[in-house]
């Protein structure tokens, strides 16, 4: 990662330090920025009568705040960086920090992909559009997405989204796309997210029937997998820091859900399971836990309630359970499945194991509204 070329835009802390008379701060950052953060905290403390203190354990997003732990500290307000404020209660005074790189990719690179891509929704559409020639089995075989949801596509639109760091990108991209022949729609997500065509490693609610394909401007597979599981629609990605361009291959996709689906079927004669509760304030889905219990033991099974901060192999994999359940970040069972001894499945993949859902009828990726 290119820290040069990142602003960190310490100015509004530095002055909202200062109002406020505040003695002792805590500053928060997501991995790839920690390299950068005594330097930070040098600044800070040169240009206020401030202390800093380091949140040094990991951090993965604005889900993952620290605030009980700072105020039993005596941190009076919480710097949060990189990452955007959700719809959660932060507890304490917290301030989120935009981080912005500078890159400015060529178009050139993924113009090949956006055409192939917008290629497949026309043809998807035109499908659609014979319906009534075909029989159902026909017609359900062809409108297949590439999770297996029988998903209605309306318009073969562009959707263009980013990593946070990115997204003021994103208006001036549209313009040069607009004028390279696409109908671009920056799209608007939920509360979870906070700005236009934000999009969460657990949050996709942007999506609309009338995007035919995406493109995704940022660095690893980590937000496209999401992304297309979600929408199962073809996505392109334009890395902002090296001008690469690629796409997130169905076939990769299918790889993912073959491993889902193996782990369902390693389900199959489970009877005891433990069910996973995220402690960190913007993973903690306690009613969704409860109900996985109920359902358990309405199918004669048994379930175990563990809460933990964090999720690892260390801590869960010597459980004499016979798989796991995950109601926190829904990520972990999908990226880390193969670091667990034991299946590690998401509430629908348990639904399925159980009989409640089929699998047949297309995935369902685990989200947090």
């Amino acid at each position: 990662m290119d820290l040069d070329h990142h602003n960190f835009e310490l100015t509004e802390l530095m002055e909202r330090i200062r109002t406020s008379d505040h003695r002792l701060i805590a500053l928060q950052l997501p991995e790839g920025l920690k390299m950068q953060a005594l330097e930070m905290m040098d600044e800070i403390e040169t240009e206020t009568s401030a202390k800093v203190v380091l949140a040094a354990d990991p951090c993965y997003g604005a889900c993952d705040l620290v605030h009980d732990k700072m105020k039993n500290m005596g941190v009076e307000m919480v710097a949060h960086m990189g990452h955007s404020q959700m719809n959660i209660e932060s507890g304490m005074p917290t301030l989120f920090i935009n981080v912005t790189y500078d890159g400015d990719p060529e178009l050139t690179p993924v113009i090949p992909f956006l055409e192939n891509h917008l290629a497949m929704a026309k043809n998807r559409i035109l499908d659609q559009q014979k319906t009534n020639e075909l029989s159902t089995e026909d017609a359900q075989e062809k409108f297949l997405d590439a999770v297996g949801r029988l998903s209605p596509l309306t318009g073969t639109k562009l959707g263009l989204v980013g990593a946070i760091q990115h997204l003021h990108l994103l208006p001036e991209f549209q313009v040069r796309l607009e004028k390279a022949g696409y109908d671009v729609v920056i799209p608007l997500g939920g509360a979870r997210l906070s700005f236009p065509g934000q999009v969460l490693g657990c949050n996709y609610s942007g999506d609309q029937d009338d995007i035919g394909h995406y493109l995704f401007l940022g660095s690893g597979d980590f937000h496209p997998i999401g992304l297309v599981l979600h929408t199962g629609k073809p996505l392109a990605m334009l890395d902002p820091y090296s001008g690469e361009a690629k796409e997130m291959s169905l076939l990769s996709v299918e790889r993912i859900l073959r491993q889902r689906f193996g782990l369902i079927m390693a389900c199959d004669n489970a009877q005891v399971f433990g069910i996973l509760i995220g402690e960190k304030p913007g993973q903690m889905r306690r009613t969704l836990a409860l109900r996985m219990k109920r359902m358990l033991e309405k199918h004669g099974k048994k379930g175990y309630l563990m809460a933990l901060e964090h999720v690892s192999p260390e801590l869960i994999d010597f459980y004499p359970v016979d798989a796991f359940v995950n109601t926190a970040c829904p990520r972990i069972a999908i990226d880390d499945a193969v670091r667990y001894k034991k299946p590690l499945l998401t509430p629908f993949e348990l639904e399925v194991v159980l009989g409640e859902k089929q699998w047949e009828l297309g995935y369902q990726f685990d989200e947090i509204p």
